[in-house]
């Protein structure tokens, strides 16, 4: 796969050597993730993605290689691009080992509390609520550009980028969900309006978010971290227009470009090895194609139009505003080694490690505006549960367990009057990282070689897609 040399088909769970191809196109879950979790410790993603860990360590029996795993069954970068890794970062040496044995930590205490039939009855009809307000709003979402189109003067241009920026990032909420749900059916195509905000490729980065950011928060693994503060390595008054001609890069070509490199990827490493079956993998390939179509299609639309500058507006306001959303909902200024980690209880330091948004203060409306971070800490507790409606609802449940165990359940941090401000300054006034590392002044930070080579470098690999995200 990407990042290495192939290896053997083998997954790791609690130290033990498994083989799971067999098991790629029967998972409950959908194929991706057993596919691309191949050559991985997938200890904490068992862990934290099933509500019956038992059962499926019963299951994994049947696959067993009987042998503990070795340095050589582990991808050094767990099967992924080096570029989203540090470079001193190896898989076997840097994968969190959090105690998922316990039947007494606040995970299974939580678990335990949810376990009832009414419970999860009541559970399903919050997701299909989730879904029948996702469908309002892709409904909306056609009809504000289509209105836009046709006559300016029924969607003024303040109205409308106002309205396309809540819309975009309540349908990355709905994406963001639709990332964590069995990646089987209509979902593997629905999975894409992850990327209606211009922030992300769900296509890849569902990989990065559900397998590796979920499982070891604010670890060297989560590449989360890493992949938002790429913009650090620009100069400070170059990185608001370079970034944005980077991410118009994704839009225009990048990301397309991106999606064929993942095709040429998929057909030399075997689909089977990856999707279980061409059926199987074809649906994800469809709706991310459609997806970056889409969204270059409204460009060009605009353009016919003679009113790019619109949709350029709300580009660039949906970009920023959910590119600070993104960061908001943890503290990815601090080093990895500045983090504190309780290694003995997961969800512990899951609560610890999350952050609540709230923008309006309803955290129904909120859940969809925050593209799903209103309840972000329990959504992090349970990341397989299927909406953030269901989130809220558990919310009190978990904050009582939560206070069992001396976690404080902190209010939700306003992202306009808290967050985005620190965000402004952390991520647009700061140094770049080489001006910090050298102790540089404004004037070498902004017009030394080094630097303007840096910002071609980060504006080209918008446009190719080559060592981004």
């Amino acid at each position: 796969m990407e990042g290495g040399p192939q290896l053997a088909d083998v997954w790791v769970y609690k130290g033990r050597a498994y083989d799971l191809s067999d098991w790629i196109s029967k998972h409950p879950g959908g194929e991706f993730f057993i596919g691309r979790s191949k050559n991985r410790d997938i200890t904490s993603i068992i862990g934290s993605y099933h509500a019956n860990v038992e059962a499926v360590e019963r299951m994994l029996e049947k696959y067993a290689l009987d042998r503990d795993a070795v340095i050589e069954d582990v991808h050094p970068k767990n099967n992924a691009p080096d570029f989203l890794f540090t470079e001193r970062f190896d898989s076997w040496r840097d994968t969190p080992k959090y105690d998922f044995g316990r039947r007494d930590d606040l995970l299974h205490a939580i678990k335990k509390r949810l376990r009832g039939k009414d419970i999860q009855t009541r559970l399903k009809k919050l997701d299909r609520w989730f879904n029948v307000v996702a469908a309002m709003l892709f409904i909306a979402y056609f009809a504000v550009q289509g209105l836009r189109l046709y006559d300016t003067s029924w969607m003024p241009l303040p109205v409308f980028v106002i309205v396309m920026v809540m819309l975009r990032s309540s349908l990355a909420g709905f994406g963001h969900y639709a990332i964590h749900r069995a990646q089987k059916g209509a979902t593997k195509v629905l999975v894409n309006a992850f990327d209606m905000n211009y922030v992300a490729l769900s296509f890849v980065t569902a990989d990065g978010h559900a397998l590796l950011h979920h499982p070891h928060t604010q670890s060297d693994v989560d590449i989360k971290k890493n992949v938002f503060t790429f913009m650090m390595d620009l100069p400070r008054w170059y990185r608001i227009p370079i970034h944005t001609i980077h991410k118009f890069g994704h839009t225009v070509t990048g990301m397309t470009i991106r999606l064929i490199d993942v095709c040429k990827l998929t057909k030399k490493v075997g689909i089977s090895q990856m999707y279980g079956s061409t059926r199987g993998g074809l649906p994800h390939f469809v709706g991310a194609f459609g997806m970056r179509l889409l969204l270059l299609a409204e460009m060009i639309a605009f353009i016919v139009a003679g009113d790019f500058w619109a949709w350029f507006l709300q580009f660039v306001v949906t970009l920023w505003l959910s590119t600070f959303l993104v960061v908001a909902s943890h503290d990815f200024e601090m080093d990895t080694d500045e983090v504190e980690v309780d290694t003995d209880d997961w969800a512990i330091n899951q609560l610890q490690q999350a952050y609540d948004l709230k923008i309006t203060g309803n955290r129904y409306v909120d859940c969809f505006l925050s593209a799903g971070l209103s309840s972000h800490r329990v959504h992090h507790a349970l990341p397989y549960q299927r909406s953030g409606f269901a989130n809220i609802w558990c919310e009190d449940i978990v904050a009582e367990e939560a206070a069992r165990f001396g976690v404080e359940w902190l209010p939700a941090k306003s992202f306009i009057a808290d967050r985005f401000p620190k965000q402004v300054v952390t991520y647009l006034g700061a140094k770049s990282r080489t001006a910090q590392e050298n102790d540089w002044g404004f004037f070498r930070e902004h017009f030394s070689p080094t630097m303007l080579k840096t910002c071609a470098e980060y504006t080209v690999k918008g446009f190719t897609g080559v060592g981004t995200v």
